[in-house]
């Protein structure tokens, strides 16, 4: 294990019916480090990050933690949010909802889905998501409600969702899945932007999704991870035919990539 990584991940398998779906042997995330999670549909992506919100649990093969955060195998809830957020597809799904933008972002503060009744949002609470608001570029959406928003509108607000602690990492897991063309070159300049201040961890099936800030990537096939390493050395056409079973042809442009059948 690391004592530098944000988290951390060591000999971890996940089982389904009887069926591997992620084994992996080592896997840190560090300080301010941007890195892309990559591969197919089925390679096994959902379930590292479900592994990293704790929401399954991989087999115990030994003495050791196999998940650790800032070096510790268990701490609080709220010390976890100040480690890492989580945007992804099921939280999305999860909220679609009649719960106000505004509600939505402080739940956050509380680790629910909406506000419980009894929450008690303070002054600090109500600023603080007013301010994200705006920065994300939706405060005029902040009384509407999620099931009424494009997907584009409800990822950014569960976005400041996930800011409410000011997180070290932000774990965007296919963050412009079912976004059209305009709304996918917004969210791209959004991530630019959320990189300046916070680690990112990008995890994708589409080359186009990886921003220009991101150093490393992670190969992941059949729960397995293929390749790691700097993007350059990584983001190549032979690694990528043999990532995604077709021969690829890839194409950079001004840090963009973008990936095409031969």
């Amino acid at each position: 294990m690391t004592d530098t990584a944000l988290f951390e991940i060591a000999n971890a398998r996940v089982v389904r019916e009887g069926r591997p779906i992620l084994d992996i042997e080592h896997l840190a995330f560090r300080e301010n480090e941007h890195v892309a999670i990559i591969g197919p549909n089925g390679a096994g992506k959902s379930t590292l990050v479900r592994l990293l919100t704790r929401d399954v649990r991989p087999l115990h093969r030994n003495d050791r933690p196999t998940v650790l955060l800032r070096g510790k195998e268990r701490c609080d809830l709220f010390a976890a949010r100040t480690v890492f957020g989580v945007v992804s597809d099921t939280l999305q799904e999860t909220y679609d909802r009649p719960v106000s933008v505004r509600d939505v972002v402080l739940s956050g503060f509380f680790g629910s889905i909406g506000l419980y009744r009894q929450a008690e949002v303070t002054p600090a609470m109500s600023t603080q998501a007013e301010r994200l608001l705006e920065d994300l570029g939706i405060a005029g959406l902040a009384g509407r409600a999620m099931n009424t928003l494009s997907t584009g509108e409800a990822r950014r607000a569960l976005i400041a969702r996930a800011l409410v602690h000011d997180p070290d990492a932000l774990v965007l897991d296919e963050p412009c899945d079912g976004l059209d063309p305009g709304a996918t070159l917004g969210f791209l300049k959004l991530m630019r932007g959320l990189a300046e201040n916070h680690a990112l961890v990008l995890v994708t099936h589409h080359i186009d999704d990886i921003v220009p800030e991101i150093d490393r990537v992670v190969m992941l096939r059949d729960g397995r991870i293929l390749c790691e390493g700097p993007k350059r050395d990584v983001l190549t056409e032979a690694m990528l035919t043999e990532l995604f079973g077709f021969e690829a042809r890839l194409e950079e442009r001004e840090g963009f990539y973008r990936l095409r059948a031969r």
